[in-house]
């Protein structure tokens, strides 16, 4: 009996795998090969639907970017939301796997850095320019506070920020993004 090979099943296997091994170990600490048994297929195969290590990359920049993790989509209540939001994404015991440490383990090689801020400006950047409508310089600092907060209370663990009540952790941010994205 022939078995049907089913290609976008595949091609959605190895993407899933990608984000996985990207976000978990960065760009130059996973190979084709690994995200490949990962997701069950040859090294070929990942080649053959992505072209390369880098395409798979630019891939997975691409669907981690697209989805909103943080960023909301009602201006009025903007500030609160991003405040809210990472507040909750952020928690100690809160899920790992997101675009921040995509990012942070993926930066220090030239080529990812360069695909990763192609992705923040078309996805992330982007979309809080057209609903904040603040300025861009304003709005990549709001994006390095995110960020900033992101690596200092979920990755480095700040005693400070997780001892904090979150209510009051969401009071001020919402106050500094009320002033960056009015």
């Amino acid at each position: 009996m022939t078995h049907k090979r089913d290609a976008a099943a595949t091609r959605e296997a190895i993407l899933r795998a990608g984000v996985e091994a990207f976000t978990r170990a960065g760009y130059d600490g996973v190979g084709v090969r690994e995200i490949a048994q990962s997701a069950g297929v040859t090294a070929m195969l990942v080649n053959r639907y992505f072209g390369s290590k880098e395409g798979l990359f630019a891939e997975v920049v691409e669907v981690s970017m697209t989805e909103r993790t943080v960023l909301g989509d009602d201006p009025a209540t903007l500030a609160r939301d991003i405040a809210a939001t990472l507040v909750r994404r952020t928690a100690p015991d809160a899920d790992s796997l997101d675009p921040f440490l995509l990012a942070l383990r993926s930066a220090p090689n030239p080529r990812a850095a360069e695909i990763l801020r192609a992705g923040i400006e078309k996805h992330v950047e982007r979309h809080a320019l057209e609903v904040s409508g603040a300025s861009r310089a304003d709005t990549a600092v709001a994006l390095a506070l995110i960020n900033g907060f992101w690596l200092m209370r979920k990755v480095i663990g700040s005693t400070a920020l997780n001892e904090t009540d979150e209510a009051e952790l969401t009071e001020t941010l919402e106050r500094l993004f009320r002033v960056l994205l009015p």
